[in-house]
């Protein structure tokens, strides 16, 4: 099934000035063509295509890793080649997974013995991570509730309003109930206590987030944990917790080492963590770990032989490439403790700065908080005459993505922008993107407001002195346009006024 659409009906073919040396045909642009081309105009034709795509670089509403170390990308072309799932050809790249699990479930204070493994697996992201671990959940849970003879048909999990849409996703394919403690302006996190309340012996889970996609706060999961201690006492239940560590789980070791959220806190069953995130590998690795085996069924692994060996799996897919589990082993060993600390403070000092400095502008309240993801989430503090979105819009012409979006239930009335600061984001970009942002607002300064260009639109209204009276008075389409061309024409020409050439 496809999902996306055609950018354009108007022309059914591709064409590239460069490739006219080499094919002087279009291609189609929705069939496969019938004959070959040559190598050097299907390089051309692609690649003058994705330049139009945006610097990710400058992606500032990703999380995800966008560069890494010239011996990294040489160790990620040299195995690019490697199937994952071929574990009997390729034993190395196996151990290196199994290590990469092990060292992520010690950072994560897993309680291992000193000759125990640790149980987890590698994944394209933190999605697959989490429908794993919600499917452990689920299938404890049943068996749990077979075994004691009650009902095990309404499965449901406690999360906040502000989770990812994969925990959507896992609920509806899965067919488990999502419970959402709804957010409130000003509190953008799950609220622990509602959490709990809204818990019932039907809950298979209440997950927790490790750094809002929102704004990046963490959410109080010793308190969630406590007072799910309480609960599970009461009722006799024994309800667990897991954390969706997607964002955070490679920062709060190194930035906050005292903080108290992973498998120290008894409730703790699974984390998942993305390592194409701040575990610094380009995109398609996720992981997830379990506290200890018990907790993972083993129903749910499946084993095969016929590639040579018995090799247990619990995955939603199988064929996959080898090349960013070998980079993020690459950047566990090559970092270690004081890489990783030192990339995450540079992080937060550069988060600083550009919070500071969208602070002295006066013209922005900001949403998000100092412990957490480092990045910066804010709002307008006036936002009667333009809107986040236009800042959004005009931003990208000087190459900056920066997103703005609202949010969730009951808090979507507020409208945040987002810059996600990652090992990439300098101080000297974090003071450009300040520069330009002041540039923006001057701009939508001069401009029309939202409310007089949507009257000059559509309706002039005006209303009689000491009477109710209300003439309403339509503008034709001819000079509705002719309106628009010359306040656009006059903000041009006030511009060139004003600025120098250089």
């Amino acid at each position: 099934m496809v999902l996306s659409h055609a950018a354009s009906d108007s022309d059914v073919s591709v064409h590239s000035t460069f490739a006219s040396r080499y094919v002087r045909t279009s291609l189609p642009r929705f069939k496969m063509p019938e004959n070959s081309i040559p190598k050097e105009a299907a390089y051309q034709i692609i690649n003058d295509e994705l330049m139009l795509d945006g610097n990710p670089r400058l992606n500032l509403a990703s999380f995800v890793t966008t560069w890494m170390e010239p011996e990294c990308d040489k160790l990620i072309m040299a195995s690019i080649n490697k199937n994952y799932v071929d574990m009997d050809e390729y034993p190395v790249t196996t151990e290196l997974q199994n290590r990469c699990v092990n060292m992520i479930a010690h950072l994560f204070n897993a309680p291992l013995g000193e000759t125990e493994t640790a149980v987890g697996v590698g994944t394209v992201g933190s999605s697959e991570a989490i429908m794993l671990a919600g499917l452990a959940f689920k299938r404890k849970w049943q068996n749990k509730r077979k075994a004691e003879g009650k009902p095990f048909d309404k499965p449901n999990i406690v999360t906040g309003a502000n989770v990812q849409v994969c925990w959507e996703k896992f609920a509806r394919y899965f067919e488990v109930e999502l419970k959402e403690v709804k957010l409130s302006e000003g509190y953008y996190v799950m609220d622990p206590e509602q959490a709990v309340e809204m818990v019932d012996e039907n809950t298979i889970c209440v997950a927790a987030i490790l750094g809002s996609t929102l704004n990046g706060e963490f959410e109080d999961v010793k308190l969630l944990n406590d007072l799910l201690v309480l609960k599970n006492k009461e009722t006799g239940w024994d309800t667990p917790i897991h954390v969706d560590a997607a964002s955070g789980g490679f920062i709060a070791p190194f930035l906050y080492p005292e903080l108290e959220w992973d498998f120290r806190l008894p409730l703790v069953k699974s984390i998942n963590v993305s390592g194409h995130k701040y575990g610094l590998v380009y995109a398609g690795i996720g992981w997830v770990v379990w506290r200890n085996k018990e907790d993972l069924p083993e129903e749910l692994i499946f084993h095969i032989n016929y590639l040579g060996a018995d090799q247990p799996t619990f995955t939603l897919n199988f064929s996959k490439g080898s090349s960013q589990v070998i980079a993020q082993y690459y950047q566990l060993i090559r970092l270690g403790h004081e890489g990783y600390r030192n990339v995450m403070e540079n992080c937060r000092e550069n988060m600083i700065v550009l919070r500071e400095g969208l602070e002295k502008t006066g013209r922005f309240n900001i949403v998000s908080k100092d412990e957490g993801v480092p990045l910066v989430a804010f709002s307008l503090k006036d936002s009667s005459s333009h809107t986040e979105f236009e800042i959004s819009d005009m931003l990208r012409r000087y190459g900056w993505i920066v997103p703005a979006y609202t949010m969730p239930p009951n808090a979507q009335h507020i409208t945040v922008l987002r810059v996600v600061i990652r090992e990439d984001f300098s101080r000297t970009l974090a003071e450009r993107l300040v520069i330009d942002i002041e540039k923006v607002m001057r701009e939508l300064d001069e401009l029309p407001s939202r409310v007089i260009h949507k009257i000059s639109l559509g309706e002039e209204k005006s209303e009689a002195n000491g009477d109710n009276l209300m003439v309403t008075v339509k503008k034709t389409d001819m000079e509705k346009q002719r309106e628009i061309i010359n306040g656009w024409k006059k903000f041009v020409s006030d511009r060139k006024k004003t600025n120098g050439i250089c």
